[in-house]
This record gives C-alpha cells, sequence and structure tokens, in this order.
C-alpha cells in the first residue's frame, strides 16, 4: 500500500476517534481516560487548597469533592454567610476534618492590593499551599455591537487580572519551594467562539494566552497549571451575569437542560484533572462536546455550521 495512503488512513482513523467517541462521553478523551486509570482524587489527601468564587455553583461542589478527598480547604468569596454554609457541609461530607481545617476568608478579588495580605494569610494558617483555584468569575450576554468598553474592561479586570494578580504571587511561592497547581477555571469558550458572550469568549481566550507561556519559562520547577472548560453547565450563572451595559446584571434565571452537565459531575471531573495534574480538560454534554471538536479539528467547519 502506498505510504500517502497510510498516512491518509491513519488521519482518518484519529479524527473519526475524535469525533465518535465524544458522543459516549462528558468530557475530552485523555479525562475520560484518566478518571477510569489514573490517579483518584482521594490522592489529594492532605493537599491545602484555595478555591476562589467558593460561595457558589463549580467552585462550592468542588469544596465539597476536595473535602471528600481528605484536602485542607480556604475558601474564598464576598458572600460570608454563603461561605460559612459550603464549610459547613464540607465538614459533613468529611467527618475527619476538624473546623481548623477549613478556613473562610472573605475577600474581593478585585481588591488586588489585598492579594499578598490575604496569601500571608493562608500561609500563617496552615505553613504551606498545594494548590491554587481561580474560579472567580462571571459569564455574559450581549450583541457584540453594543457592549460598552467600560464592560470590557470590568469584565478584564475580574475574569482575567484578578488572577493574574494572585497566580504571580502563587508562582513565586511555588518556585521557593519547589512546587505547585495553578488551576483555573476557563471555558470551552476559550477554545471556540460562543455567540453574545464576546468578551466573555476574549477574557477565557486571555486566560490561555497568559499561562501557557508558563511552563516554557519553568518547564523543570515541578510547577502545573490545569485549564478547566466547561461548556454549559446546570448552574445559576446567568442571574450575573454581565451585559453589554456597566452596572447592569442579566438577571435571568438559568433554565434547566439535558444539554447541561450537572454541576457535581463537573466539580467531580475537575477533581480528576487536578489530581493528574492534566494541562487542559474540556467538560461538556455529549452534543456539545461533539460539536466543539468537530469545531476545533475543522475550523471552517464552524462558518459552515451558522451560515446554513
Amino acid at each position: 500500500m502506498d505510504l500517502f495512503v497510510i498516512i491518509g488512513l491513519l488521519i482518518v482513523v484519529y479524527y473519526s476517534v475524535y469525533l465518535i467517541l465524544p458522543s459516549f462521553l462528558d468530557c475530552d478523551i485523555l479525562l475520560a481516560f484518566k478518571e477510569k486509570y489514573g490517579k483518584s482524587v482521594s490522592s489529594l489527601k492532605g493537599k491545602t487548597v484555595w478555591i476562589t468564587g467558593a460561595s457558589a455553583g463549580i467552585g462550592e461542589h468542588l469544596a465539597y469533592v476536595l473535602a471528600k478527598a481528605g484536602c485542607k480547604l480556604i475558601l474564598s468569596a464576598r458572600r460570608i454567610a454563603e461561605l460559612e454554609q459550603v464549610k459547613k457541609t464540607c465538614l459533613e461530607e468529611n467527618r475527619n476534618l476538624t473546623d481548623n481545617d477549613v478556613e473562610v476568608y472573605p475577600m474581593d478579588v478585585l481588591d488586588l492590593d489585598s492579594h499578598e495580605k490575604a496569601f500571608e494569610h493562608v500561609i500563617n494558617k496552615f505553613g504551606k499551599l498545594d494548590i491554587l483555584v481561580n474560579n472567580a468569575g462571571r459569564s455574559q450576554r450581549a450583541k457584540w455591537e453594543n457592549i460598552e468598553i467600560a464592560v470590557d474592561k470590568e469584565m478584564f479586570n475580574l475574569n482575567v487580572f484578578s488572577i493574574l494578580s494572585l497566580s504571580r504571587i502563587a508562582i513565586k511561592y511555588f518556585l521557593k519551594v519547589g512546587e505547585g497547581q495553578i488551576v483555573n477555571s476557563s471555558s470551552l469558550a476559550g477554545i471556540v467562539p460562543a455567540p453574545m458572550s464576546a468578551t466573555y469568549c476574549a477574557t477565557k481566550h486571555a486566560l490561555h494566552g497568559y499561562f501557557r507561556p508558563l511552563f516554557l519559562e519553568h518547564p523543570d520547577n515541578n510547577i502545573s497549571v490545569t485549564m478547566i472548560c466547561p461548556g454549559p453547565v446546570q448552574t445559576e450563572f446567568l442571574a450575573k451575569s454581565f451585559t453589554e451595559k456597566s452596572g447592569q446584571n442579566y438577571g435571568v434565571a438559568t433554565d434547566t437542560s439535558k444539554n447541561k452537565v450537572s454541576v457535581e459531575r463537573c466539580a467531580i471531573l475537575m477533581g480528576v484533572a487536578i489530581a493528574n495534574e492534566l494541562d487542559e480538560v474540556w467538560i461538556a454534554t455529549a452534543s456539545s462536546l461533539r460539536l466543539v471538536y468537530l469545531i476545533y479539528c475543522f475550523p471552517n467547519f464552524a462558518k459552515w455550521y451558522v451560515s446554513t
């Protein structure tokens, strides 16, 4: 058989695997493999993990997954009452954890000047930090041409610059102690475009652009970065989403849909990704995942798909 024919067949098989398997999965192929054959979330037992945006949604449920695994947790967000409730549930999930093992540390991640003090508090409290989970952020619903520049700035401040500020402090600490992990809640909107969310897409693309060079600069320092890219997840994210106008919330209740991954399932897969120190993971229902693979593998498909 001609060499070029063999190469062509291998390419067809390769892409076929990536187009067929997602029909039976709710995450990318490597993450699915690691969930079954890789390190379990319980391997994180004893790790100290700081989660921002921990008062609700994915951050809240990740806290429960990590608490059950035996991690020591720092829970941060602006809403103190909600954080206290999350802490209470964490302690119920794992009776071996004590009150001192789960710390509620309220903070506004937009206050960049407070980041150093917050980091010092974490180290003084637990003596170390192993994993920083940057989960704070907001989505958007707006038409591209109507978005005010003020909104672009506000979203980048929250979804990008607050993460960079806290992560750079953490990275300097990790370089000093010799190891550590940064986990960023990105989105499939940071991989492929999504309508009515231009600034949100831009912020998530920016995260990938900022963090991918980090490994190239420190390939031998035992520092890992895990980018979590969920598709639609069943959380109440729409109510607080940005619109095209500064200071305005979208204010619409999120509908329940079979096309969304449950927040509990998303948190479990996120825990697997963290335990296995995966670089980038995709989490979505089969229909969403299949579409993303098509757009990712065949860029011209997206234009055709939208125009038909």
